[in-house]
């Protein structure tokens, strides 16, 4: 004959009075009364057949049939509590914060993004487009993706790319140049300009897509650089080469896919690759989270896929 088992909370009481061995602190953390916790252990006892706790001086020990059943009920009492705290864990979103900065995430993260979600649709992904410089200790941003950052001993960074620095236009205006194209034929071209002076973060870095410097980079310092459309967000600068309004500056490892598909040419063979680049940067608390980790990962090994194939 199979006996039926007490109930969970006179159980639960038992084990609680005889871990503090003491009915008020039991009470304490049950968030109930002393009388309440006396109660349910009684009805335990008599469910059992016999006593489990006795008096002792001013405190009370376990009597031996207390003592043969406490272990494994603590292990049970250990064992529920996971259970509960995994379900838990299930039913609760896993959600990560990304501060990206905007040229980068609407020509390469944006696109790329839903092999992600495909991948883990169970986390979901908040995109803080802005060029702001967020302190990860000091935010709820999980993960950033920055440009010409320090090396920072107090976080995890790694590189993604490292940046090349070319110009670039339409089809269109590059079939325009002449042939076998140099630079100095850029004088009688419409140049698209990159407003960085609102930059918060990496500015020096950034005054590599300023025309005037990185010409000079080249040994070009005679050439009028000011005149043509100028940009302060770089996703219209970028649309208005693409429509054949002139030549930008370009990060290519992050428009590789524009250079692919068509939609970009460049005409040049010069271009600039300065010891700056594009890194993925959170903190070691972050990084214990398995959704951390698994972005980190993804976007890895995205991009070496993207090198092994380009």
């Amino acid at each position: 004959m199979i006996r039926s088992l007490p109930s969970l909370n006179t159980l639960r009481a038992f084990e609680t009075v005889a871990r503090h061995l003491n009915y008020h602190l039991a009470a304490e953390e049950l968030r109930v009364t002393p009388a309440a916790v006396k109660q349910l252990v009684s009805r335990l006892e008599a469910s059992i057949g016999t006593r489990l706790l006795q008096r002792k001086g001013r405190g009370l020990e376990l009597t031996r049939a207390g003592q043969a059943g406490l272990s494994d009920l603590a292990l049970a009492m250990a064992h529920m509590k996971s259970a509960v705290e995994h379900m838990r864990e299930e039913h609760h979103i896993k959600q990560l914060i990304i501060t990206v900065e905007p040229s980068f995430s609407s020509a390469w993260l944006i696109p790329k993004l839903a092999q992600f979600r495909l991948l883990h649709p169970d986390i979901s992904v908040l995109i803080d487009s802005s060029a702001q410089l967020v302190e990860l200790q000091r935010s709820k941003v999980d993960i950033a993706i920055r440009y010409g950052t320090k090396k920072d001993n107090n976080l995890v960074q790694q590189r993604l790319f490292n940046d090349q620095i070319l110009p670039a236009c339409s089809p269109d205006v590059a079939n325009s140049l002449p042939p076998c194209s140099q630079l100095k034929d850029l004088q009688g071209t419409s140049l698209i300009h990159w407003d960085t002076s609102q930059l918060d973060a990496a500015t020096s870095s950034r005054q590599w897509f300023v025309w005037k410097n990185w010409l000079a980079h080249f040994d070009i310092h005679k050439m009028a650089t000011n005149e043509g459309l100028h940009f302060s967000d770089y996703s219209q600068a970028l649309q208005a080469a693409i429509a054949g309004q002139g030549v930008i500056l370009v990060s290519k490892p992050i428009l590789n896919t524009l250079f692919q598909s068509g939609l970009l040419s460049c005409p040049f063979q010069e271009e600039a690759t300065p010891d700056i680049g594009y890194d993925i940067v959170t903190t070691p608390q972050a990084m214990e989270r398995g959704e951390v980790q698994a972005f980190v990962n993804w976007i890895l090994k995205t991009v070496e896929d993207e090198q092994l194939f380009d």
